[in-house]
């Protein structure tokens, strides 16, 4: 289901574009996974470049905003040290592109990268945090329309089980690459009902109809989880140490 000759063609203009400049370019997110949804996900490029001045920029702009007219998001430019420095910032995201990515040009130049495990679940309670309080925000403006919360949850729950995926690295276990998987091994290690989030990717991959729930019994399912993996994530840092003094 994953539209190569749309990435080839990419690539070929990008190369094109960027000449030497460019070093490395690799395909990450669920289009690696094994879970992509023609739908639903979106193909994510990272991009290597020697130089990402202004000027460098400007000769990329007409093949990304081919990318664009594809319905797809820009790719992720860095430089080889911007990559390096960010490590300390970019945990989550740089852990899942390393541990599944596809080299579509150059070398590849994740492999070797050393990312700090102590920053990476600091990141993981604070972005589970974070994510909780603005999912509620836009509850309260969501509540009393159906459409408008289901919309909530479908747009939510990638990103939160990302998040799973990443507290079950935090909670020293290993982490499935399938979505309901995630939720599955997560709920089994901490005790949770996840069954709101596995309803949810039923309903946004049209796998059952939103129809034959109630949603809002199906988000206050939903906040609970999240409520219990946050409480367990920074139960977790503050044991061996890890969280704030």
């Amino acid at each position: 289901m994953v539209p190569e000759k749309k990435i080839n063609d990419f690539v070929a203009r990008l190369r094109a574009a960027a000449g030497a400049n460019l070093e490395c370019v690799i395909l990450f997110g669920s289009a690696v996974a094994g879970d992509f949804h023609p739908e639903f996900s979106n193909l994510n490029l990272f991009c290597v470049l020697g130089d990402n001045s202004f000027a460098a920029l400007q000769a990329l702009a007409p093949a990304v905003k081919w990318w664009a007219e594809q319905k797809e998001p820009p790719p992720l430019f860095m430089t080889r040290d911007e990559i390096e420095r960010s490590t300390d910032v970019f945990t989550i995201e740089l852990i899942d592109i390393k541990q599944h990515h596809r080299v579509l040009f150059g070398d590849d130049l994740l492999q070797s990268l050393t990312i700090p495990t102590k920053l990476h679940r600091v990141q993981v309670e604070y972005e589970l945090g974070e994510k909780l309080a603005l999912l509620r925000q836009h509850l309260l403006l969501a509540l009393g329309t159906e459409s408008r919360m289901w919309k909530l949850l479908i747009r939510s729950v990638s990103s939160f089980v990302t998040l799973f995926r990443h507290a079950l690295i935090v909670l020293g276990h290993d982490a499935p690459l399938g979505k309901r998987e995630a939720v599955q091994a997560l709920s089994k290690q901490i005790g949770f009902d996840g069954s709101a989030f596995i309803e949810v990717l039923d309903v946004r991959e049209r796998k059952a109809d939103r129809k034959n729930f109630d949603v809002a019994d199906v988000f206050s399912r939903y906040l609970a989880a999240l409520e219990h993996v946050t409480k367990a994530v920074d139960k977790m840092l503050d044991s061996n140490g890890s969280g704030p003094a």
